[in-house]
């Protein structure tokens, strides 16, 4: 059985952010939001930096493997981070990661050879995860329970933002010389500066969200298709959007506001997006975006070489879509899971993601490799296709639906600069059980969910 929201009340007055209120949360948080633009700034810069270095004197298969050493640093800190924190206190930890960070950055500039960068790339991917998971939990501890939203999309909005600043730092300065890994390491060295000044008292240390993987593989299979595909696509874009330019002939300013526009897209999309998906059948939606993302990628996916207007065009709606799969399937996961598993649902929803944006670089690497550039479009249409294919309407059970779907949607980061405690500052996770299970009990002691009766048709969410 199917249910459409068609029809669907619009979001209570209460959720809508007015102008005055989020003036008011920009300059509550701004030097938490300050923070993470430089840190987006420099990351977002050193991806696009090392991808035309290396593709420049190696082999492209190089690139792919870049991004997904700092993917699987990004997974593993999920882990150090909650010990690091808990051991030193939130801005020791902070302060240290930024320091490792920035001497990594520089590490870069002392040696060309190639898996000194994949372990340099990793160290950094780590560290992030690690200042992420302290500014998300300054956040959480600062916000009041009816600010979340608007506090998330703050921190969604200062993360987009720096993404795009690095990248139009190469369209300020093209050279790929030892400058721009010096820009890197000064975003990250100045950083540190808001946090390691707050007057603010220590968060309340936070446990990890418990999993349970097999629990989730039953009750939101199409969720977690989604964003599997989603890590695939968004990490093979940032691994190697910047050497399919340089192979279509574009220059590093080119490649720049490529990377910027396609980001913006990304931005650009999420506000009408949330609209969209509190009025209709999320499920409708996520096959559709699958659908025309993949018929969007085919120009590119097909000519081995494209005007510069088709590029653009074409990169740009393509981002459009593939920015939109993850919110959406997080939206939908939280659609059918009760309060008291959304903590560990966000855990495994990240978890899900990061292994996708762990493989994606590489198998696109690989294609690019052996087929030419256009492979990335075609991994890409590919991948939309088995959205389209998988994540429809029919295969959803709605079982287990919850008695207030849909929720609220909440726009927010694409799981490239969120950490598992985003569960403490996600809206529609309740604070009360948030706080619960991830600070007075460690993961060892949670207990699994009460298994559900068995459901009918496991292909469904």
């Amino acid at each position: 059985m199917t249910e459409s929201f068609a029809g669907t009340l619009a979001p209570p007055a209460a959720n809508r952010v007015s102008p005055r209120t989020m003036i008011l949360i920009l300059k509550s948080f701004r030097s938490l939001y300050f923070a993470t633009l430089l840190m987006l700034l420099g990351s977002g810069l050193l991806s696009t930096y090392l991808a035309l270095r290396v593709a420049a004197t190696a082999d492209g298969l190089w690139v792919g493997a870049l991004m997904t050493a700092n993917y699987v640093g990004l997974v593993l800190g999920g882990k150090v981070g909650h010990r690091l924190i808990g051991r030193v206190g939130h801005i020791r930890a902070y302060v240290a990661c930024a320091g490792v960070v920035t001497a990594a950055v520089l590490g870069h500039g002392l040696t060309d050879w190639l898996p000194a960068w994949l372990t340099l790339r990793m160290v950094i991917g780590l560290c992030m995860m690690c200042q992420y998971m302290v500014i998300e939990s300054w956040l959480n501890e600062q916000s009041h329970a009816e600010q979340r939203g608007q506090v998330f999309s703050g921190y969604m909005g200062a993360s987009y933002l720096g993404l795009i600043l690095g990248q139009l730092v190469l369209v300020a300065h093209p050279e790929l010389g030892l400058e721009l890994l010096m820009l890197v390491g000064l975003c990250f060295a100045l950083c540190l500066v808001p946090v390691a000044l707050t007057h603010k008292l220590h968060p309340a240390k936070l446990h990890p969200a418990p999993l349970e993987l097999r629990f989730f593989f039953k009750r939101v299979p199409l969720s977690l298709i989604t964003i599997l595909v989603a890590g695939l696509l968004i990490g093979s874009f940032y691994g190697l959007a910047p050497l399919y330019g340089t192979r279509m002939g574009l220059t590093t300013e080119q490649v720049g506001l490529f990377m910027g526009s396609c980001i913006f897209a990304g931005l650009l999309v999420q506000w009408p997006l949330g609209w969209l998906s509190d009025r209709r059948d999320r499920v409708w939606l996520i096959s559709r975006c699958g659908a025309v993302l993949a018929v969007f990628a085919l120009p590119l996916a097909v000519l081995p070489e494209a005007p510069i207007w088709l590029l653009f065009a074409a990169g740009f709606a393509v981002c459009m879509l593939q920015f939109c799969l993850y919110p959406l399937a997080v939206a939908l996961a939280n659609d059918h899971v009760t309060a008291d598993l959304r903590v560990s649902l966000t855990a495994m929803l990240l978890l899900t993601f990061g292994v996708g944006a762990s493989i994606g670089p590489l198998l696109a690497g690989v294609l690019m490799r052996f087929l030419g550039a256009n492979m990335l479009y075609v991994f890409v249409a590919v991948c939309a296709a088995v959205v389209a294919w998988r994540v429809q309407p029919k295969r959803a059970t709605h079982l287990h639906q919850v008695d207030d779907a849909p929720l609220h949607h909440i726009p927010m980061p694409d799981s490239t600069s969120s950490s598992p405690l985003a569960a403490a500052l996600d809206p529609r996770v309740d604070e009360q059980i948030a706080q619960e299970q991830m600070q007075h009990a460690g993961p060892e002691q949670q207990t699994s969910p009460p298994t559900d009766e068995p459901v009918e048709r496991p292909s469904g969410n």
